[in-house]
Parts: C-alpha cells; structure tokens; sequence
C-alpha cells in the first residue's frame, strides 16, 4: 500500500516571529498550505522559504472560518492544523509519523504546553491542554465561531492522545498581551452580538470579576507565581471589556 501523506494546515498574520521554527519542526510533511490574512511582515516570504503554498485571503471571516480554508486547500490523507507560534517537538513529530503510517484512530489530540511572556504555564487553566489537531481528512472541520474556534468531529471513533509536546508560544511579550486582550475581547462581543446576546456594565463586572476567581483560584493559578496571576487578570479583562463592547453593539444607532 502507498505511504499515507501528511498536510501541514497554518493560518497567518503578521506571523514571521516563530513562523521559521513552526515550519522547520514539520518539515517531514508531504504538504504545507499558509493561509495569509494579509501581513504587512516577512511571514509570507518566510513561508515561501519553507516550501509552504501561500493561499492569501484577506477578507478575514474569523478564525474559524479561516482555517477551514487552509484544510480545504490540502489533499493529503492526514492533516495536522497547528498556529504559526506552535512548535512540534522532535517527540510529538514521531508520534505523529508513527500514527498515520499505523492508525488507530481518525483523530488525535496533543499536548499542548503554553507560555505567557516567557513562562511555560503549567495552570490557570492552561495545562494540561489536550487538543484535537491531527486527524484523517474528511473526519474533522473547524466550527464557523470567530474566535475561540473547535474542531468539530464527524467520526464517532474515540480521539488518541499523542506522546510528546506541542510547544506554543502564546504571549510573547506584554505588547502581545494587550492586543491580543482588545483583539479578542471584540471579536467575543461581536459573536455574541451576532447570536443576539446583550451585555450590560453589571454584566461586565461580574463576569470579569468571576473570571479572575476561576482561573487564579479554581484552575489554581497561584500555582503559577506572577504568571498566573497576571494570566488571570487578563482573562478577566477581556471578560469585562467583552461584555461592555457587546452593551455598546446593542445600543440604538
């Protein structure tokens, strides 16, 4: 029987940061698709250097969307969907050589390790963090949500875990904490504005507030020193300014 191939599924913008060592880790794959939403950096030219098929889409119809069209641009038997700050370990690579040459599933999930300006989180709610990512094509596609995204699966086969890390590379910097807070909190108001859910400034307040508790008390966040606390404060920031935006989207124009 012929080897069963491998596709690489990325989605990008302004990614050039990790982009080199995301694609050198997954360099035994059969195919690589970049799905560009436009960056103004070197991501595409780095992709290109990496033999990656760049697909520009500019139009950005949120990340759910976006990175079904990576998977539909690929024809490999197994697809591995990973982001440009996600970095397979030379472990998770054998496994996942291992498992397509020898399935004993359609899907399989990672573990995926994140770090926050510098410190691999091992709460909060981060970790562990096992997560769907390789899987037969045709058995998984992502759900249509803007942000905050899923792997929706239509196999009724049970997903295996994989041994070996996924490395992602999350927050790099405080800069990178606060877009991507003002980022996600309005793409989460827009969704939930879309589904017609209301916010209010109680609403806000409370749900930031509740927020906080959960990830530094409940997914026990102390644990992880400064980073967890500041890991907490940020998700209850977005939380809060989430729900305000989406007060502000319901008010009458």
């Amino acid at each position: 029987m012929p080897r069963p191939t491998l596709g690489i599924a990325i989605i990008t913008h302004n990614a050039a940061a990790r982009l080199a060592q995301c694609l050198e880790a997954v360099s035994f794959a059969d195919e690589i698709v970049v799905v560009d939403g436009g960056s103004t950096d070197a991501t595409v030219g780095i992709a290109e250097k990496h033999r990656a098929r760049v697909i520009e889409a500019r139009d950005w119809p949120g990340f759910g969307p976006q990175k079904n069209r990576a998977l539909d641009a690929l024809a490999t038997d197994w697809v591995l969907s990973i982001d440009a700050d996600e970095i397979v370990s030379p472990e998770l690579a054998d496994s996942i050589r291992a498992a397509i040459t020898d399935p004993q599933a359609d899907v399989y999930a990672v573990d995926r390790l994140s770090s926050f300006c510098g410190v691999w989180v091992q709460h909060s709610g981060w970790y562990p963090d096992w997560i769907p990512r390789l899987f037969r094509r045709g058995t998984a596609r992502f759900s249509p949500d803007l942000v905050h995204e899923r792997l929706v699966l239509s196999t009724a086969k049970p997903v295996v875990r994989l041994s070996g890390k996924l490395m992602h590379y999350s927050y790099e910097d405080f800069e990178a904490v606060l877009r991507k807070l003002d980022a996600y909190s309005t793409a989460g108001a827009r969704q939930r504005h879309a589904a017609g859910k209301r916010g209010s400034f109680g609403t806000a307040l409370a749900r930031g507030a509740w927020a906080f508790v959960r990830t530094y008390v409940l997914r026990r966040g102390f644990l992880d020193g400064r980073a967890g606390f500041m890991i907490a404060v940020f998700n209850a920031q977005t939380v809060y300014y989430r729900f305000l935006k989406l007060a502000h989207l319901n008010e009458p124009r």
